[in-house]
């Protein structure tokens, strides 16, 4: 039996079989290098790197500047600048008065002219307002050249005569009339009248060798207190306006600055509107109250005058006839200012509102009442279709209601009105029906438009307040006149602070587009702008609204431009966003390339430097 072999032997076997034997010969390991470059396939790739470069320098580049930069319109920014801070103009309200008389002689009207005028300078402490007065053209123009001559010694007498030579636009005439049963002066103006008549004792006319002048004074006095509300509403909206007048704010309020000093105020003539002594509590009150009701500035208002009633009448009412008659006239007057739009409508079955307290009879004065606490809460805003503000330019609603006849007279609890005003929305009129509109045997009933007229009229005051006019002067032309100037500064003032505005708003941003209609409607601004500037010193006060009108739309147009409110903020980071994700594949090739190529080429100089 043969023996098995050991566990040792196959281990032998493999290692003979995978050492090689010490006769086997080695192959040694060599890298091959690739064939070395000819020109012309260094000279290709150089140029296809390089036409690519090309095509990203001189066509990419270009593409992307001319679609993605922001086209900026060329501006006056100084000149923009300038308005704003007031150094292009001055606004100034020279207010045109004729004095008239058919009694006095010619050289007597002169001296009182001259002494009034005197006294209203004295007087004046806002100078860029101010009254100008001029002889008036009762006398013929013979006599009148004849007395100019005789007057030439003064320097004055050509601005006396100015308005028989040049007539201009009169902001009032007023007219002195003797009456010998008077003690003392006295003034009165009509509600719908220009003409301030100034009746006085024939004693008051001051002799040729009279150095005292008491007609004179009070003339002055009464001009002064007719104009001190307009005044001080044109300081106040010239407040924000930062002229060389410097702090126009002392004016409209309560009192002087605390370092204002009798030297302060005589150092410039330029600033004496700096208030020595504080408005006076009456004044000071309308001021507020005015601020309080006025609506902003719109080309536009729409008005609406509803009728509502608690019962099934009246069923009809003539209030077109009552519009034409009535209210057309103030609306017709005030259009220089703004257009107005009408509509009315009428709902029957419509109460006040029910938290309103049922009217309470009132034996002392006969009539139902109703809490004044009450009057806020009286419209019925649930029912009653009132039109909202809406559309091209702000609703004035004005409300009136036919109360029940069983709580027939209603007036309102102690003040005893009828009527009230809610700021900035409209007004409201109860009207308790007379005799002849109360609902005959067949039920039916109607509103004339004598039954209409004191509503109407009640209407009138309110929309005026609503306009921004002055409770002083007390006549409704007059309050028409100070409103159009009173427009004009402060629409002076908005379109000139726009202006700087815009001016501001473009240096700051100036990655933000300025279109071409931006750089139109600032020219326009501009040139509308001086207009007014200049309609206002010669006393064109009409003109100067139309051209200021235009110049606050163009500079609210251009202001609010789409285009660049759409890129007010547009930040740096949005950028990197939007470019990285592009700039990154394509960019990282290219420049690897061009770097791997230019190393080449240094690597190659290099070389060839160091052989030779």
């Amino acid at each position: 039996m043969s023996e098995l072999p050991s566990a040792e032997e196959p281990l032998k076997l493999l290692d003979n079989v995978y050492r090689p034997s010490q006769t086997t010969p080695v192959i040694e390991a060599t890298t091959k290098q690739p064939p070395p470059e000819s020109r012309e396939s260094i000279r290709v790739r150089q140029l296809v790197i390089l036409s690519f470069w090309a095509v990203v320098i001189f066509l990419g580049l270009p593409i992307w500047w001319w679609t993605t930069s922001v086209y900026r319109a060329r501006l006056p920014l100084q000149e923009m600048e300038d308005w704003a801070e007031g150094k292009s103009c001055r606004p100034t309200f020279p207010l045109q008065i004729v004095i008239e008389s058919l009694s006095l002689q010619e050289h007597d009207v002169v001296r009182i002219v001259r002494a009034t005028q005197h006294a209203l300078d004295d007087q004046n402490d806002f100078s860029p307002h101010h009254l100008r007065l001029r002889v008036g053209t009762s006398f013929t123009a013979p006599n009148a050249s004849r007395q100019q001559r005789q007057y030439e010694s003064s320097g004055q007498s050509e601005q006396l005569y100015e308005e028989i030579i040049q007539p201009k636009e009169r902001a009032l005439t007023v007219r002195l009339v003797p009456q010998s049963g008077l003690a003392t002066a006295r003034a009165e103006l009509q509600p719908h009248s220009t003409c301030l008549y100034i009746l006085y004792p024939p004693t008051l006319v001051p002799s040729a060798s009279s150095i005292s002048f008491p007609l004179a004074t009070f003339i002055a006095t009464q001009l002064q207190n007719l104009f001190a509300e307009e005044q001080a509403i044109i300081a106040h909206a010239l407040a924000l306006y930062p002229t060389s007048y410097g702090s126009i704010q002392s004016l409209a309020s309560a009192g002087p600055p605390a370092s204002t000093t009798t030297a302060n105020l005589a150092s410039s003539k330029d600033h004496r509107f700096v208030h020595a002594r504080a408005l006076s509590p009456d004044l000071a009150a309308r001021l507020a109250s005015r601020a309080t009701r006025a609506l902003k500035y719109a080309p536009t208002y729409h008005i609406t005058i509803s009728l509502f009633s608690p019962n099934a009448w009246p069923s009809s009412w003539d209030i077109e006839s009552a519009i034409t008659e009535y209210f057309a006239p103030l609306l017709d007057s005030a259009a220089i200012i703004s257009n107005f739009t009408i509509d009315t409508q009428t709902q029957l079955y419509a109460s006040f509102s029910t938290s309103v307290q049922e009217p309470q009879y009132d034996a002392d004065h006969g009539a139902w009442t109703l809490r004044e606490q009450d009057l806020s809460s009286f419209i019925n805003a649930a029912e009653w279709p009132l039109s909202p503000s809406i559309g091209a330019g702000p609703t004035l609603n004005f409300i009136i209601y036919v109360p029940d006849l069983s709580t027939t007279p209603l007036i309102i609890k102690d003040s005893q009105a009828n009527s009230w005003l809610i700021p900035q929305w409209g007004g409201v009129m109860i009207l308790n029906p007379s005799s002849s509109s109360r609902p005959n045997a067949a039920g039916a009933s109607n509103l004339s438009k004598e039954d209409i007229q004191p509503a109407l009229l009640v209407f009138s005051h309110q929309l005026l307040s609503f306009l921004g006019a002055p409770q002083s002067p007390p006549s409704i032309p007059l309050q028409l006149q100070t409103l159009t100037r009173v427009r004009a500064a402060s629409l002076f003032q908005s379109a000139s602070s726009t202006m700087g505005s815009l001016a501001r708003l473009t240096v700051a941003l100036p990655s933000i587009a300025i279109p071409e209609t931006v750089s139109t409607a600032v020219e326009v601004t501009l040139d509308h702008l001086e207009a007014t500037c200049t309609a206002l010193k010669d006393g064109r006060f009409d003109a100067a609204l139309e051209h200021a009108k235009i110049a606050e739309m163009a500079a609210e147009r251009g202001f609010f431009e789409k285009s660049m409110v759409g890129q007010v903020y547009f930040p740096d980071e949005h950028k990197v966003a939007v470019y990285l994700p592009l700039l990154g594949p394509v960019g990282v090739p290219l420049v690897m390339s061009a770097l791997k190529e230019l190393k080449r080429m240094w690597m190659t100089r290099h070389t060839s430097h160091s052989g030779s």
